[in-house]
């Protein structure tokens, strides 16, 4: 959650912080302002886009008679294609020196990063790589200790006399970013008064949408007005939307086959007019609201939904959506693709219907040619990486392609004599599904709830911890259906007591908790897949999470993805041509997770049983760059293919979940281009998966 410069004043006040003190103007009142404070001012735009200063919506203002004329330029000047729903006044602050001072979890470092320049009010990226501005990372528990209070102290050349205060104002950064889930607080400028004090002048300040939901309090923070009308109405019906140009509007379950769908459309000159992700979950409401979310927009000429049933049945969300059109039929025409659980089912409740606008496709390239003929065709775009000279690796990534890494754990170890645990057994989830998993043939043979020791669910025996499952139990793996809240504090559990193999299936764990869990597991023989992974599946073996087995077979390839959809998607693709699988694994949507692809290509590369590897991605971080170097360093002996969805992604959007974030210049190109070097194969559409693996299996 990104919050408004006041906003984040306010928060950062709240932790002790002293900020210039401020008022908000709306629209239509700003004619006779009286400040509750003296001049001079600064009025200010309160749009989320930076560059405020350098597009005008920043202005200095000598008296307060000048506060309406100004206001009403500023409340009709765009910034970052946004109208301010709302302006802030405050004081001019004199001051001595502007600094710069900023303390949050870098995606790029893989850790909590405190920066601090002696120089503030500037272009801060242009100073990336000079020594002055100080880059330090701070390990776990993410504390200000003396020697980096001292360190950043010393190189902004403060006097002794300042000690104390600065002490003071860095140590209540460090408690706001921990107390509030931030990703971010950084404060440009910081002032030093002539009294010796330390004043935010400006705050950017980034909240965890993790804590947000464990926090609900965190909400008072945020600010509606600065969504669009569709954005506020998909949040108040727990919807991942997103508006972008096309015309197709786009509903799909999960985040990659959302993406990988909106790529799809647009080769085939059909652009998206919207992502929407209904999840795993839909009913006739949401379903009702998403419709009508997407036909109020004049450009929508169509609409596509895409799902690939997992723990959502098709035939589920059929139902919602018979309800959901029963008494408004649609005026735009309705493609639907189901696959996967409850397809079959699913399609023919919709084609009883009979209605003449819904059509049921038999796959997604079909979905997208009946499309092709309702819907006006546009220039399609076609799949051209960028050249090699824009890869560049991750920090830590030389390290990571060293040959002589130990391997961690292998997956395709578990048969199904290998017995394993699920923590939150008697959650509605872990229940459910440790008896899907028990039905696949997996050995179930314990669960862990605290305080429920001694009970069972359908003859699985409970324990109050980890430490006492162990100890009556051969546990090979544990698979984790623990809240958010206390997933983290769970995988260390598991790690604790001597398991080796950990999957965590939670979604919505806290960036920073992850961060932790990978410090306190680093250099240990645990492998971590996830948080929010759909687990594991070694296909005719065993069965771990929440993954569907009808799209698996075995086989000789190894599936190792960002996304659950996707990797169902790809299978069933694969399997469809009569390439199985030798295990499939997810390592997760979040930004910080366990095993990444690198890990788990070093896991399979001198295993026999795998002949080729596939890599599904996503836009955003660097989980593919790093796997590429490191099969570039050290000869990868296995031929890899690679999907990566997120081509038409728009910068700087989340798209369903905080990992897939286009985040940085070059963007998906750029990681293609990382990938062809290293000599993977790049499949440029989806349906060029199983045609790419069978030329590499085959030696072409």
């Amino acid at each position: 959650m990104h919050l408004t410069e006041h906003a984040g004043k306010a928060l950062l006040e709240q932790a002790g912080i002293a900020v210039a003190p401020g008022i908000a103007l709306a629209p239509g009142g700003t004619e006779h302002v009286s400040p509750p404070f003296p001049g001079p001012y600064y009025l200010k735009s309160q749009v989320l886009s930076g560059g405020r200063g350098k597009a005008g919506g920043v202005v200095r203002l000598e008296s307060a008679a000048a506060i309406g004329p100004e206001a009403q330029r500023l409340f009709a000047l765009p910034i970052g294609g946004q109208v301010p729903p709302f302006l802030r006044l405050e004081p001019a602050v004199a001051h001595d020196r502007a600094l710069y001072l900023s303390l949050g979890v870098s995606r790029e470092r893989g850790g909590l990063c405190l920066s601090a320049a002696g120089q503030g009010g500037v272009d801060i990226e242009a100073l990336a790589g000079d020594p002055r501005l100080l880059v330090l990372d701070v390990p776990p528990p993410f504390a200000p200790s003396p020697r980096l209070l001292r360190r950043v102290f010393f190189h902004l050349g403060l006097g002794q006399p300042l000690w104390v205060s600065f002490q003071e104002c860095l140590t209540r950064l460090f408690a706001a970013v921990a107390d509030h889930g931030l990703l971010l607080a950084e404060i440009n400028p910081l002032a030093l008064t002539p009294d010796g004090r330390f004043v935010a002048l400006d705050a950017k300040v980034v909240v965890d949408d993790s804590a947000v939901c464990l926090q609900p309090e965190l909400r008072r923070f945020g600010d509606d007005r600065l969504l669009t009308e569709p954005e506020r109405r998909a949040r108040s019906y727990g919807l991942s939307f997103v508006s972008l140009s096309g015309r197709v509007g786009l509903l799909a379950n999960g985040a990659g086959l959302a993406m990988a769908t909106m790529d799809a459309l647009e080769a085939a000159g059909l652009g998206a007019a919207n992502f929407l992700d209904f999840g795993g979950t839909a009913d006739a409401v949401r379903l009702r609201a998403a419709f009508d979310l997407l036909f109020a927009d004049a450009r929508v000429a169509a609409c596509l939904v895409n799902m690939f049933g997992g723990i959502l049945s098709c035939a589920d969300v059929a139902r919602a959506l018979t309800e959901a059109l029963g008494d408004a039929p649609p005026q735009r025409p309705v493609v639907v693709r189901f696959a996967g659980n409850g397809a079959q089912r699913g399609a023919e409740m919709l084609r009883r219907l009979g209605l003449p606008a819904l059509a049921v496709a038999e796959d997604m390239d079909q979905a997208v040619a009946m499309l092709s003929e309702m819907v006006p065709v546009g220039p399609r775009r076609d799949f051209d990486a960028p050249s090699a000279q824009s890869c560049r690796a991750a920090p830590g990534a030389a390290a990571a392609a060293q040959p002589d890494s130990r391997p961690l754990p292998s997956l395709l170890d578990l048969d199904k004599d290998s017995g394993v645990l699920v923590q939150g057994l008697t959650g509605r989830a872990g229940r459910r599904h440790a008896l899907l998993m028990r039905a696949y043939g997996t050995r179930v043979v314990a669960g862990v709830t605290p305080f429920r020791g001694g009970q069972d669910v359908e003859g699985i025996p409970v324990y109050d911890t980890v430490a006492a499952a162990v100890a009556m139990h051969d546990i090979a793996l544990s698979v984790i259906f623990v809240p958010a809240v206390g997933a983290a504090d769970a995988v260390l559990e598991a790690a604790e007591a001597g398991i080796a193999r950990i999957v965590c299936i939670t979604d919505g764990v806290p960036q920073k908790d992850m961060l932790a869990v990978r410090a306190a597991l680093a250099g240990r023989e645990v492998l971590l897949l996830g948080p929010n992974t759909p687990g594991l599946l070694v296909p005719g073996a065993m069965q771990a999470g929440i993954m569907p087995p009808d799209p698996f077979t075995p086989g000789p390839v190894a599936v190792f993805s960002r996304s659950g959809t996707l990797t169902y998607e790809v299978c069933s693709r694969l399997t469809a041509a009569g390439i199985g699988q030798a295990v499939a694994a997810g390592i997760g949507g979040d930004p910080f997770g366990g095993a990444d692809f690198t890990a788990l290509c070093r896991m399979v590369r001198n295993d026999d049983r795998v002949r080729a590897v596939m890599l599904i991605g996503e836009v955003g971080g660097r989980a593919e760059e790093d796997a590429a170097a490191y099969l570039e360093a050290t000869q990868f002996p296995k031929p890899v293919a690679a999907f990566v969805a997120g081509l038409s992604a728009p910068p700087g959007r989340a798209l369903g979940h905080a990992g897939a974030l286009l985040d940085r210049p070059g963007g998906i190109l750029a990681k293609l281009s990382c990938l062809s070097r290293a000599g993977i194969s790049v499949c440029p559409e989806l349906g060029d998966v199983a045609g790419v693996m069978a030329g590499l299996l085959c030696g072409g």
